[in-house]
């Protein structure tokens, strides 16, 4: 084991720093350092045929910090007086006030995509089949059908998205 003492003497200062340096809390590198060194002290005489031990502590201190920083959950403690998340879900629900209108004023292409898969549960598969189309036609004029109800419905219903993307605001109309 003089080959481990003669390599952690040499060596041990440095990945200290290193590992101090990325840990910023000098117990919990400690503790780090203790395991690097246990990790080394089971290898017995193989240590010993190590061609580089120095990169072989600190490959071995790398994974080891990886594998710490992996299971660490930092966590706070929120306030008993924290309020409630906001909840949108009548926003949205109260926007599809706006659908029937918006859907008529699509194309009968485009309504009859939207209203058969998203309304009706229709499979895309089944949609292809009943209009003599591949799935791959159905699925892209099913797409091309969202993307227009969706850029017609934020026009004419004024939508308002927030920073997320989720529906913010909307104008309803009769």
């Amino acid at each position: 084991m003089n080959c481990l003492t003669t390599a952690w003497t040499a060596h041990e200062a440095e990945l200290r720093h290193w590992v101090r340096h990325r840990l910023r809390n000098p117990a919990e590198a400690d503790d780090l350092m203790q395991d690097l060194f246990l990790k080394a002290l089971r290898q017995g005489e193989r240590f010993c045929s190590v061609h580089n031990a120095r990169a072989w502590l600190f490959e071995v201190a790398r994974n080891t910090l990886a594998d710490r920083l992996r299971v660490a959950r930092e966590t706070i403690e929120l306030p008993d007086d924290l309020p409630a998340p906001a909840d949108d879900t009548d926003t949205v629900d109260s926007l599809t006030a706006c659908l029937p209108r918006v859907l008529a004023e699509l194309s009968a292409e485009d309504r009859d995509a939207i209203t058969c898969c998203d309304l009706q549960g229709m499979s895309q598969a089944d949609f292809a089949t009943a209009n003599g189309l591949g799935l791959s036609a159905a699925k892209s004029r099913l797409q091309r059908a969202r993307q227009r109800l969706k850029a017609r419905m934020t026009q004419a219903c004024q939508v308002q998205l927030d920073a997320a993307g989720h529906v913010a605001d909307f104008v309803p109309r009769p």
